[in-house]
């Protein structure tokens, strides 16, 4: 099961521009980025349906204290699933790309592994979402929400037939140049990964190069031709010209490295 994939499965290579993809067009949504945990509860919601309490789930989840109740939900659905996935919340919440692409990775894997993949075409993801905010609605209806207490203080009217409920219910309400900006943000924040992920394999075929350097010091390699034309080329200054020749014409020079085929 995908609970149990490991690091190098394929799952970790799909990339967050195709994540997003697949999010937007299995939740028919149009986001630039998932980290509140709202459309990860979908997403299992569109596995299992009926197991999700979508009316606890709150699309319009902004603040770190309503995404925590997005993925305490989730991490319910896990436990009755007896899906053994431990959810990082505090991580997760943060929304550091790399901690949600992992996870968004993971749960792309799952959701594929149900049923091989195939969607249920009698799902309709909008209407879920719909009737999940105003099941919401209706059992916070004695209580003011926070939503409704904002709309009166912007002075939004409440009784407006529920145009206020769908301000909050609709993912597309956002202005364009706050869209804009997302996916800006989100496309530095790939660049900084795709930067560490860089530096990371700079810094491991420099320590592969610095072991071979250290083993070419040593007293008794150090006069041999083999190591005399593998510190030719370690030490090449010039970018242009490869010092393949020259070490190769070290080697081809040295009698002793081919005394066995002359005998």
């Amino acid at each position: 099961m995908a609970a149990s994939i490991g690091i190098m499965d394929g799952a970790y290579f799909v990339g967050r521009g195709e994540i997003l993809h697949w999010i937007n067009a299995t939740l028919q949504l149009s986001l630039a980025k998932a980290a509140s945990g709202a459309v990860q509860c979908q997403l299992m919601d569109m596995v299992h349906p009926g197991v999700v309490p979508m009316h606890k789930v709150n699309f319009d989840a902004k603040t770190e204290y309503d995404m925590i109740q997005n993925y305490k939900v989730l991490q319910d659905v896990f436990n009755k699933l007896r899906i053994g996935k431990n959810i990082e919340v505090n991580k997760l919440v943060k929304g550091r790309p790399l901690d949600n692409l992992e996870f968004l990775q993971w749960l792309k894997r799952y959701c594929d592994s149900v049923n091989g993949g195939i969607m249920n075409e009698n799902y309709n993801p909008v209407e879920r979402r719909s009737k999940g905010c105003k099941e919401r609605v209706s059992k916070g209806s004695n209580k003011p929400s926070k939503s409704l207490q904002a709309n009166r203080l912007s002075g939004a009217d409440p009784t407006d037939g529920g145009h206020g409920v769908g301000k909050v219910c609709n993912t597309f309400s956002e202005e364009h140049y706050i869209e804009q900006i997302q996916k800006l943000s989100e496309k530095i924040a790939d660049l900084k990964v795709s930067v560490d992920s860089t530096e990371k394999e700079r810094d491991f075929y420099f320590s592969k190069l610095r072991d071979i350097e250290i083993l070419c010091q040593r007293p008794e390699l150090e006069h041999l031709p083999m190591t005399k034309a593998v510190r030719k080329i370690l030490y090449a200054a010039d970018a242009k010209d490869s010092p393949l020749p020259e070490a190769n014409d070290i080697i081809t020079k040295s009698p002793s490295l081919f005394s066995n085929e002359t005998e």
